[in-house]
Order: C-alpha cells, then sequence, then structure tokens
C-alpha cells in the first residue's frame, strides 16, 4: 500500500533538521514503507525543486558523512511540495485535490505531521475535519502532533476535544522524542526479557530512584518562550514522567499499544498527590545566574530553570521507594540517566574494617549522550587484605553494535507510518500528567513557594539540592556521562 506523509509547517526547523534526515536514513536503510511519498505545507513559495535542493542542504549538514548523494536523488524524487496557509480553508481544500491526485485514486495510508507553532494545532485538526481528510474509507489516516500538548490540564483537555472531533483516538500519534532513544526502548527489554532483574525491581531491593535530565546550554535565544514555560513545563511533564513510567510499570501481557499504554497509565494514577506542606519538602526550584540577563526575560523573572521533585508511586511495588526527578540548564554537562540505587546489605561484614569502602549498589541507565548500561558492585581489590572496590560491568551499545545510534525520529516516524503507537502518549495518559505538573506550578506562584536559588552554571544545580538531599541520608549520582 502507499504511504503519503504529510508535513505542516514544512519550512521550519525541525523539518530540516530532524523529520527530513530521519527519514532519508530510513531509505537508505529499506525501512521506509514503499511508495512513500513526503508532501510539505508551508506558506513560503516553492516549487518541488527548490525545495529538494534546500533540504539536500540541511540533510548533508546534519548527517554528515552518511548522507549518499545517489541515494539523495532516488529519495528526492518522492518529494514534493504545496504552498498553503495553515490558517485558511482554501488551502486545505488546494491539499486535499493535490494529495487525491497524487495517490491516483488509489487506497493510500497518509500521516498528517503537525510541526507547526503549538498555537495551530487545534485549528489544523480542524480543517483537517472540515475538508473530510480524516476519514478512513480509502487507507489509514493519522495525525502525529509534537509537544507541549497544552500547557497546562484544561488546555491539554481542549486540545484533545477539539483534536478527538476529527480523529479517534487510534488516529493521533502524541510524539515524545525520548521514547525513541535506543536505551529508553532497551529498559523495556532489560526489564521483561530478563528474569534476573525482576525479582529485584521493587521495594525490597530498591532504596530509591534518580532520574536526571541535564542540560549544558543555557536558554540562550529562547528566552521569550522559555520564561513563560519554565523546567517543569519544558521538561517534568513530558520527558521526565515518561522516563518514570517506564521504570516503574507493570509487564504488559503482550506488547501492544493499548497493553503498554494502560500500564504507564497505572503509574500515573498511582503517584500520590502533593499537598500542603509537600511542595515546600518535596519540591525545590532554581535558576541559573544570568538567566536574567538573557534575550525577552524580565530582569525579575522567577522562572524556575532548575528543578527537583521528589514523587511517590503508592503501590504494591513501589510503596516507601522516592523516585528523585531532576532536571536543570546550564548545568555540569549533558546528561540523561536512570539510577536504580539498591538498597545496602542487611549485614555489613566489611564496615568496621574499611567503613570508607562501603557504596550500595546501583544501576545505571545512561540514555544520552552516549547510551548504555552500567551495574556497580563491590569486589575484593587484589593483594590489598580485606579491602573493597567498587567495580562497574557496562554495556555500551556503540561497543556491541557497529555504526552510528539512530535518531529517535526514525523509529517513531516509522511507527507512525505503519501504525505502532505503542511510544505515543495517550489522551488520558497527557491529561494524568498535567494533573502531576499543575498543582506544583501553582505552589510555586504561592507566597509559600519555595525559595528560588540561583546557582552558578557548569554546576549541578543549587547547593541546597545537595543539602536536601543529604537530610534524607541520600547523594545524587553526580557524574557527567560514565559511558562514551
Amino acid at each position: 500500500m502507499a504511504h503519503t506523509f504529510v508535513i505542516f509547517g514544512a519550512s521550519g526547523d525541525l523539518t530540516s533538521r530532524k523529520l527530513i534526515p530521519a527519514l532519508f536514513r530510513l531509505h537508505q536503510k529499506g525501512r521506509l514503507p514503499e511508495q512513500t511519498r513526503i508532501v510539505g505545507l508551508a506558506r513560503r513559495a516553492y516549487d518541488n525543486d527548490a525545495w529538494r535542493d534546500l533540504l539536500a542542504r540541511s540533510a548533508a549538514e546534519f548527517l554528515g558523512d552518511k548522507f549518499n548523494a545517489d541515494q539523495w536523488r532516488e529519495f528526492a524524487q518522492n518529494i514534493l511540495y504545496q504552498q498553503g496557509d495553515i490558517t485558511v480553508s482554501a488551502d486545505f481544500a488546494a491539499l486535499k485535490i493535490f494529495l487525491e491526485e497524487l495517490e491516483g485514486g488509489r487506497s493510500a495510508t497518509r500521516v498528517y505531521y503537525l510541526s507547526t507553532a503549538p498555537s495551530l494545532y487545534g485549528a489544523a485538526a480542524a480543517s483537517l475535519g472540515e475538508h473530510g481528510m480524516a476519514e478512513e474509507s480509502s487507507g489509514a489516516r493519522r495525525v502525529v502532533i509534537e509537544k507541549p500538548f497544552g500547557v497546562d490540564l484544561a488546555t491539554a483537555k481542549t486540545l484533545n476535544a477539539v483534536v478527538h472531533q476529527v480523529f479517534e483516538e487510534r488516529q493521533i500519534y502524541r510524539i515524545d522524542h525520548y521514547l525513541g532513544k535506543e536505551t529508553v526502548q532497551n529498559l523495556l527489554v532489560l526489564r521483561f526479557a530478563n528474569s534476573i532483574f525482576e525479582p529485584l525491581w521493587n521495594r525490597n531491593y530498591i532504596d530509591h530512584v534518580q532520574i536526571t535530565v541535564a542540560e549544558e546550554v543555557t536558554v540562550g535565544s529562547r528566552g521569550g518562550y522559555y520564561d513563560s514555560s519554565g523546567v517543569l513545563r519544558d521538561m517534568f511533564q513530558n520527558h521526565l514522567l515518561q522516563l518514570m513510567m517506564i521504570t516503574a510499570m507493570e509487564a504488559p501481557a503482550r506488547f501492544e499499544a493499548d497493553l503498554v499504554r494502560d500500564e504507564k497509565v497505572k503509574v500515573l494514577r498511582s503517584i500520590k498527590p502533593l499537598t500542603g506542606a509537600d511542595f515546600a519538602c518535596d519540591t525545590l526550584r532554581g535558576q541559573y545566574r544570568g538567566y536574567r540577563d538573557e534575550e525577552n526575560v524580565p530582569p525579575d523573572s522567577q522562572t524556575a530553570t532548575f528543578a527537583v521533585l521528589k514523587l511517590a508511586i503508592d503501590n504494591w511495588r513501589w510503596t516507601g521507594v522516592p523516585f528523585y526527578l531532576r532536571s536543570g540548564k546550564a548545568m555540569s554537562c549533558r546528561s540523561t540517566q536512570i539510577v536504580i540505587q539498591f538498597r545496602e546489605p542487611p549485614h555489613m561484614l566489611f564496615e568496621n574494617k574499611h567503613p570508607m569502602s562501603k557504596v550500595d549498589n546501583r544501576l545505571v541507565i545512561q540514555i544520552q549522550p552516549a547510551e548504555g548500561i552500567q551495574l556497580h558492585f563491590q569486589t575484593k581489590a587484589p593483594d590489598a587484605g580485606m579491602q573493597l572496590r567498587l567495580t562497574e560491568l557496562d554495556f555500551r551499545f556503540q561497543r556491541e553494535f557497529s555504526g552510528l545510534m539512530p535518531d529517535a525520529y526514525q523509529r517513531l516516524l516509522l511507527d507512525a507510518l505503519i501504525g505502532d503507537a505503542s511510544l505515543f502518549a495517550r489522551s488520558d495518559e497527557v491529561e494524568l500528567a498535567w494533573g502531576v505538573i499543575d498543582p506544583i506550578i501553582a505552589a510555586w506562584q504561592s507566597p509559600a513557594a519555595p525559595p528560588l536559588e540561583i546557582y552558578e552554571p557548569r554546576l549541578w544545580g543549587p547547593p541546597g539540592a545537595v543539602r536536601w538531599m543529604e537530610k534524607q541520608h541520600r547523594e545524587w549520582f553526580d557524574s557527567c556521562p560514565i559511558l562514551h
């Protein structure tokens, strides 16, 4: 069956930097479904050749030595451009005619990718419905929606309602590129395809879980957007809660989209709501020094660029195991990792002889920049009596598998084309995630908000975050990427 991939907002940065390079790599690997055509729609006046030339230059830049001119010419034959404005209904009518002529009246799967400003998502979906472009009598119709999906629970519900007037939930693919990363997918395999971890993956053996998304970059030119968003909307509602769900979920009966997402939703439903003094005790916020000097940032801004949340999952597996979610900008390095910190042994046999050698076991799942898994455990140092040493076993994708790691968009775009929604968010999942974050945002805007701590760039956040963790008799795993 033919496939048509329609990109709204095709002249934007996401198209040239991520979407087209990912589709081209799928073509190079022979994974792009046969008869796949890519249609871009934007307001700028390009013809097919001009847009192809523009995309060729950007693909060559972003793919480097993976770009092949001969393969590109073959791929580019199926790239087409249609000028149009997403806010003009008549342009959707013209696009409909264009697509029907392109498909020649034959059955074809269509994927509409909304690579536009989030404020246009609802209008685009409504126009697709108005012109009958979501109707499936001549093939599947799907819509891919980028984050952010709303800016709070109320706007997420409104957007869901608008999109649901046109598309059924099974047709909607809410994308979070973190779920396309190999290590995130490998976490599912690590947990559910191996018998050695499941007996340990619970409150009896795990002391706590740390999930960190550290960004080395500052806000830069995105100050205007970021100051209205902040770290909770930008990172926690989507990326960090997604990683938490996959870490904590139960095994689905089968690896099918709805069953996987059912288990993820159960995690969100089990998160204990923060109330009263919890917001001061279990959250921490900071702002890097110099943020208020960024372009389009008010000089008295109280927007947090760093946050820590301590969340509890009240279910049989996780009761009593705190989940520490942490993210910030202008930090020591770029690193995304999940740390499973195991409990200390019930009897410390060697503690009296070598008290400084005790380090509890931990499993470190590194998601970026390098991708891999490392297990920390104690061994005896050779020729040193009973002196202990922390030792690592590690798995690195780049060492075990040849070639570059695929960009996350390759997996996600292919799944959208073939109709696998396992790694995409469902409407109830999005709304429940906002239900976790909204009360924290509201509390931070109240007079009782925890203080906004200023931290120096290139550190691991405010010094208060270290003291906060020490009061709980724990410590952060502050390590720049352990795998390279």
